[in-house]
């Protein structure tokens, strides 16, 4: 067992890494349940493929389960779902005092912990990631959001978990598309400040991809070591550390948009052409080496994602695009923050991008 704290002054948790962690959640949990009772939440495609295990953990420690299962996919985060969701909580006489499970991935976690903030001011909430995004990304740093009708997580709040549960070995049950789209989101931890780490994703992504037990755990402790450190630095994005964890995001959520936050480009996909595109308008700035650029979007490639507008599916020019930008939750004074990089592991927050100049850069993408 490998156990990753996150050194937060209000709410420190700590995060449990283990092949075969899922068979001894019961005992686990057990100290987070009320009355030998736990509410979990979850989606129609993880309470087909491994629900069954999870309540068979619990049901071997004595535990009684009540479940709740969400659309699978961005559909499941919305204000309808946020509504069922809550209106189920209260139905099941939730207690403030109360650990409620999020049992998926990015969206479960992102509602569950959403959901759990809201509820009588406020519940406990425990995630169990089940897909690699999730696993090294949002389950980790106390963002919870829905999504509406302005855009991506534009509605949400920070609220921390009480514990995580990662188990590599769910990573066996997602298809490669959705392994590639989380490995995103590893890649993204060594092109903010640890090149020792993108050299490592370099040179072990046939293994990982093949299924090494070694590799997909040492990938998955080395992202959220990154990632608990950085939020522990600056919980809720105050000081700007904590921005960095946003490599590849404002590019992304603008191509998430234009693919209507569809099965059509899933996130980490997004994620990944987002940090291709940041990498290539810091060369055109003048800021990054072209080779650096080229490396970053050459291990992308090589892991099956979208690394261009064509790619990603995104037909809209750079206008359209930078509208969709301007509706982003980071924007401050007319001004949008941009990730760029000095090269590989030198990842920054620069204040000073002109919006009309990244829609020229677009349109010299497309």
């Amino acid at each position: 067992m490998t156990v990753i704290s996150v050194d937060l002054s209000n709410a420190p948790y700590d995060i449990h890494v283990r092949a075969g962690l899922l068979a001894d959640a019961g005992t686990h949990l057990m100290p987070f349940a009320r009355d030998n009772r736990l509410l979990i939440v979850t989606d129609e495609n993880v309470a087909h493929a491994v629900l069954p295990m999870l309540r068979g953990a619990l049901t071997a420690v004595g535990m009684d389960t009540a479940v709740f299962t969400l659309p699978a996919g961005e559909a499941g985060k919305s204000w309808e779902q946020l509504e069922r969701l809550t209106d189920w909580l209260l139905e099941q006489h939730v207690e403030r005092s109360d650990h409620i499970v999020a049992f998926g991935g990015g969206v479960v976690g992102d509602i569950t912990g959403f959901a759990a903030h809201i509820v009588k001011r406020g519940c406990a909430f425990v995630q169990i990631p089940t897909t690699l995004l999730a696993q090294v990304d949002s389950s980790v740093g106390g963002k919870t959001a829905i999504n509406s009708a302005a855009g991506k997580n534009m509605v949400g709040a920070f609220h921390q978990p009480a514990l995580v549960l990662i188990d590599p070995d769910l990573l066996s049950t997602l298809p490669t598309r959705q392994l590639a789209a989380g490995f995103a989101e590893v890649v993204k931890y060594g092109l903010i400040d640890d090149l020792e780490f993108f050299d490592y994703c370099d040179a072990h992504l046939e293994r990982f991809f093949a299924g090494d037990a070694d590799v997909r755990a040492q990938a998955i402790i080395r992202s959220v070591q990154s990632k608990a450190r950085i939020v522990a630095a600056d919980e809720t994005e105050r000081t700007g550390t904590r921005a960095l964890l946003n490599l590849g995001h404002t590019f992304g959520h603008a191509l998430e948009a234009d693919t209507g936050f569809s099965d059509r480009l899933f996130h980490g996909e997004a994620v990944a052409a987002g940090m291709a595109l940041a990498f290539r308008y810091s060369v055109r700035l003048g800021l990054c080496p072209t080779e650096d650029a080229q490396r970053a979007t050459g291990l992308l490639k090589r892991a099956g994602l979208p690394t261009s507008l064509s790619e990603a599916g995104v037909n809209a020019n750079g206008a359209a695009l930078v509208d969709y930008m301007r509706h982003d939750k980071k924007m401050s004074g007319g001004t949008l923050p941009f990730l760029l990089a000095r090269g590989i592991g030198q990842t920054f927050l620069s204040k000073d991008v002109h919006l009309e100049d990244v829609a020229a850069f677009l349109d010299s993408e497309a």
